[in-house]
């Protein structure tokens, strides 16, 4: 029986697309190849957000090619769409695919035939409107499945080669997505996570929306927690607040890209919104869910950040009531408006500011998870045990390191939160609410 081996690079959209790729080898009778094992395939889906990405993508292709058995290697994915000569000019890959041609694979590959002269099928991405549905689940995992339901972007940001890499922003129909929850609760998943590139933009050109399917899902019988991965600040609405406020199963976290904290490089990045429309929306969710965790992505280095708008964006995300920071270094991307742009700044000062932020973070979230404690809240238990102690997370997104003895995987159990260690929360299953 033919093996075949899978390798992901980048984000959990990548993940679930991977997961549906997989099923076209399974479906054909071919076996899955564990950590360390030949395989006669190798499927790589790669990434591209920025020259690192890059870099790991072509480490990874070259580490296939020099794998036992000389297999037969696929490269799909972002990388594959943006660069498809590059990558087909390494030596030994057979085929590249691009966005449209991943989920019919064996339309364009046939690992049978064997090993020959590298073949190319990438179409032009204006072409790509098809939504490739797609889930996949945490390995070695039945907690959480990540549900990708929307796909593309049509934002256009100054620094990002998304939408060239994905096209126009396409959206999985809503009783699709409701079908393939309702699977994912009949094997077990107690929590799923929506995934896409912009998922705030779901159902764009049907006249659904992100709310409508939210409230479709929450109706799922079986599903006890829905995450939303990432939300553009411009499409959180007040309702879907509301909704996250008042529901049973929607999840009290949000993530929220904000990039940086200053006006004038927000507009040279194109974004939507205003740093003082940023925090107005954190401050309504903070009214509104007092324990939400909030997340938020931000670029360090952007063309023209001068060491005045590095502070300010500092000084401004030291007031913002936040619970964690995803700091990015700044890559020049090839055909994008910010790979023009005057003012570059050294990748040393990129990276120092890289640090601070983290810093930062990394003190946002111990404030946050210190504000757990003493309070009892539902922890979703996880595979993971280390040391006698098993790992899960709340609604809120505060990760609970809990006695394994005292619980099982794939649990919610009322935990009282007793410390926190090593960016970690400690905590006790069983104990009453600790009076305010």
């Amino acid at each position: 029986m033919p093996r075949v081996a899978f390798h992901t690079l980048g984000c959990k959209l990548n993940y679930a697309e991977t997961a549906t790729i997989g099923k076209q080898f399974l479906d054909r009778g071919y076996q899955l190849a564990r950590a360390g094992e030949p395989a006669d395939v190798w499927v790589i889906n790669t990434c591209s957000v920025t020259e690192r990405a890059n870099r790991e993508c072509r480490q990874l292709i070259r580490r296939a090619l020099r794998s036992p058995g000389n297999p037969y290697v696929i490269v799909t994915g972002c990388y594959a769409q943006l660069d498809p000569e590059n990558v087909a000019s390494i030596n030994g890959v057979d085929v590249v695919l691009g966005a449209k041609e991943k989920f019919d694979l064996f339309r364009y590959a046939d690992p049978s035939a064997g090993k020959g002269t590298p073949r190319v099928h990438v179409s032009e991405i204006e072409t790509v409107e098809t939504f490739g549905p797609a889930f996949t689940t945490e390995a070695g995992s039945r907690t959480r499945a990540y549900l990708k339901v929307q796909d593309g972007c049509d934002f256009n940001c100054s620094f990002c080669t998304i939408p060239l890499a994905r096209g126009v922003s396409r959206s999985q129909p809503v009783d699709d997505a409701v079908a393939q929850a309702r699977d994912l609760v009949v094997q077990g998943y107690r929590e799923i996570v929506l995934t896409g590139v912009n998922v705030g933009d779901y159902g764009k050109a049907s006249g659904a929306s992100l709310l409508t399917l939210l409230r479709a899902l929450e109706q799922v019988k079986g599903l006890e927690r829905l995450r939303v991965s990432s939300i553009e600040p411009n499409l959180l609405t007040p309702e879907i607040i509301d909704a996250v406020a008042e529901s049973r199963t929607l999840c009290r976290h949000f993530h929220i890209p904000l990039q940086s904290g200053t006006d004038e490089v927000l507009r040279a990045m194109r974004r939507r919104y205003t740093t003082g429309q940023y925090a107005d929306l954190v401050n309504a969710i903070r009214e509104r869910i007092p324990d939400a965790g909030i997340g938020v992505d931000v670029i360090t280095g952007f063309p023209g950040e001068s060491e005045a708008h590095f502070d300010a964006t500092y000084r401004y995300l030291c007031g913002l009531p936040v619970s964690y920071l995803h700091v990015f270094t700044y890559s020049e991307r090839p055909n994008t408006p910010a790979a023009a742009m005057k003012g570059t700044v050294e990748p040393r000062v990129r990276y120092q500011r890289n640090d601070m932020l983290r810093m930062l973070g990394q003190k946002k979230k111990q404030a946050f998870y210190e504000g757990a404690v003493g309070r009892l809240l539902p922890v979703l238990t996880e595979g993971d045990v280390e040391d006698g102690v098993r790992f899960g997370f709340t609604s809120n997104y505060v990760r609970v390191g809990i006695p394994a003895a005292a619980c099982r995987e794939n649990e919610i159990v009322q935990t009282k939160i007793t410390g926190v260690s090593r960016m970690v929360c400690t905590g006790i299953v069983g104990e009453e609410r600790v009076p305010a």
